[in-house]
């Protein structure tokens, strides 16, 4: 196996997808370090199982290519199967084998590579001790809860020494008492193992990943650590997952912005007068009034109620300022005692020091620069 170089040298990399797949009009750039976890973020369709199928080799790219630790596993012209690439995958569904035990599960990916049957058993009964599954060896798969049986297919995953492991929505079949669990026993079984991470749930991002790639639309919209990308969110799909507005405009000096079609928003941050920029403000920070209120220094937004949607306790309402959509959390008893409903107009009110101001320069990406999709 080559030895890692350089930070930004084609081996600091573990994997990198550089590849172009026209029949479903994607085409993907980015790399993961090795050794590290990268989790791979966007709305459905837009290219997130494609860069799985690529990876695991399910998928041939129309152009570019496919490089795992150094090595060209698929480009245009060929395509190492499968079956010979140290890919483990774990996804929702565990699918074991319903014929196997626990343990020959287990065993079953270092048998297939040659490994004798006393090696691989008692390298499988060492995954299933790391994952605190040993006493379920003798088991079938029918017989196993379905935390158990997540539990098996990981330490599956891991018997092949991997040198990329894939995890696709890997808690999205579970109850939520057993995912807390078993993402600790996954962010420590993988330390120091590149991964690539599929989800829809910010938990898991904070929790496992250290780099994030954002996918929208078949293309790789921005990318970096996740402080770089969460905190200033791109678009509007990264505001939602991490649940906060994103507002656009211009800015007017260091601290303000004026907002496209919009009034001038004042907040904590240094843009560039002139340039583009953008605003975060979180739902609850947010307050809804019949008239502007008094006090101190605050941000007003002629707003219009779009919608209401009740989640728990808390009701979300959707109000459009201007050109601009934003979701105001509130209590029931706020929402009676304003009678919001649909159309009314008010106020929408946020402190300065609830909005954080962001300069809009493009995220780049954690890809090799050298490793580009070719032209159609």
């Amino acid at each position: 196996m080559p030895e890692p170089g350089p930070p930004g040298s084609p081996l600091a990399h573990a994997l990198t997808v550089a590849a172009t797949v026209e029949r479903r009009g994607v085409q993907l750039a980015f790399s993961a370090r090795r050794g590290s976890t990268t989790a791979l973020i966007g709305p459905n369709g837009s290219g997130k199982s494609t860069a799985i199928q690529l990876l695991a080799g399910a998928l041939q790219p129309d152009s570019g290519g496919i490089t795992i630790d150094g090595t060209r596993v698929a480009d245009a012209r060929s395509l190492v199967p499968a079956h010979r690439r140290r890919i483990g995958y774990l996804e929702q569904r565990p699918l074991l084998f319903p014929h196997l035990s626990v343990l020959d599960n287990v065993a079953f990916g270092p048998r297939a590579r040659g490994v004798r049957r006393d090696v691989a058993r008692a390298r499988a009964r060492f995954e299933l001790t790391a994952v605190g599954a040993e006493h379920l060896a003798d088991r079938r798969p029918r017989q196993l809860s379905g935390g158990q049986a997540q539990r098996v297919a990981m330490a599956r995953a891991l018997a092949i020494d991997p040198d990329v492991v894939l995890l696709d929505e890997p808690f999205a079949a579970l109850d939520a008492a057993s995912t807390p669990d078993l993402r600790r026993l996954l962010r420590e079984r993988l330390e120091g193992v590149t991964t690539l991470l599929v989800t829809h749930d910010l938990l898991d991002v904070l929790a496992l990943a250290e780099g994030l790639v954002v996918l929208e639309a078949g293309r790789v919209v921005a990318a970096g650590g996740l402080d770089e990308v969460l905190t200033a969110p791109p678009t509007g799909f990264v505001a939602d997952f991490v649940g906060v507005n994103l507002l656009h405009g211009t800015a007017v000096d260091a601290t303000s912005l004026r907002l496209d079609h919009g009034p001038v928003l004042v907040g904590i941050g240094e843009i560039k007068p002139g340039e583009e920029a953008r605003a975060t403000v979180a739902p609850d920070a947010i307050s809804l009034h019949r008239t502007a209120p008094g006090g101190s220094p605050r941000n007003t937004l002629d707003a219009e109620v779009v919608a209401l949607d009740s989640r728990g306790p808390v009701v979300g309402v959707t109000v459009h300022a201007g050109a601009q959509a934003l979701r105001v959390d509130l209590t029931a008893a706020a929402v009676a005692e304003l009678g919001l409903v649909p159309g009314m107009r008010l106020v929408a009110v946020v402190k300065a020091t609830q909005v954080r101001l962001h300069r809009s320069a493009p995220h780049q990406t954690v890809s090799d620069p050298r490793a580009r999709p070719a032209g159609r």
